[in-house]
């Protein structure tokens, strides 16, 4: 599905894609998991993204996040051609725009909170301090801490902080609550909602759980490799009012 072009008022896109596919394997062992995806997401918003196991979503945050590139079609960050970027040029666009969240926090065991996201302040080129970085999802009292002295939601926010540190344009989550109970999970949602006001970068946010997406500014449905419907909420809900 197409999305409407956005108006004279609307913000500027971040992405733009268009026919997007994604096949693989060959002959009859292939696996079609993207069939034509065409949208258009909008800067700073914070985007929910639904859909069964095997929709696709996966394959098209991948390709988003430059981790992957599309079989066919087109995809443009701020106007700027990924799908056909280089591997060099792909990985510069992680590093210097996309943070990265996922279900698994793969933080280091042997560094502290503090040191897990220092790691990306070092390579980043306008970095948050970690304290700051911390801080801004609630674990300023947890800095000296080691991934073993924290619960899983203090974790993941962990892995939060370390995202954002470096202050990307995009921030992609894939199934951030998906290994936690829902009251923990709602500190992680706090988390993320805080970095999508306090920073402004583009959210996008993989789950199974239709109830989260009342906290977006738009819903992604994706069925069978594609877009099947995308709504706008009008009045959105802090995290705190949603369950599940």
């Amino acid at each position: 599905m197409t999305c409407p072009g956005p108006s004279s008022n609307a913000p500027p896109l971040c992405f733009e894609v268009r026919g997007v596919t994604r096949v693989f394997g060959t002959g009859t062992a292939a696996v079609r998991a993207l069939r034509g995806v065409d949208l258009d997401l909008p800067s700073g918003e914070m985007v929910v993204i639904l859909g069964a196991s095997g929709s696709g979503k996966s394959s098209f945050l991948n390709i988003l996040g430059g981790l992957d590139t599309p079989t066919s079609g087109e995809v443009r960050f701020r106007g700027q051609d990924i799908a056909h970027a280089d591997q060099r040029r792909l990985t510069d666009y992680r590093r210097r725009h996309v943070g990265f969240v996922f279900q698994f926090y793969n933080l280091m065991a042997s560094l502290t909170a503090r040191e897990n996201v220092a790691l990306v302040t070092e390579i980043a080129e306008a970095p948050l301090r970690p304290e700051e970085a911390l801080a801004m999802v609630g674990l300023e009292e947890r800095l000296d801490h080691f991934p073993a002295q924290m619960s899983g939601g203090e974790q993941q926010r962990v892995a939060i902080a370390r995202a954002v540190a470096k202050q990307p344009s995009v921030l992609l989550c894939d199934e951030p609550t998906g290994a936690l109970d829902s009251v923990t999970g709602v500190r992680v949602l706090e988390a993320l909602q805080t970095v999508n006001d306090n920073l402004g970068a583009t959210t996008l946010l993989i789950t199974h759980n239709a109830g989260i997406a009342a906290m977006a500014d738009r819903v992604v449905v994706f069925s069978d490799g594609k877009v099947s419907k995308v709504e706008q909420n009008r009045v959105k809900r802090r995290p705190g009012e949603i369950s599940w």
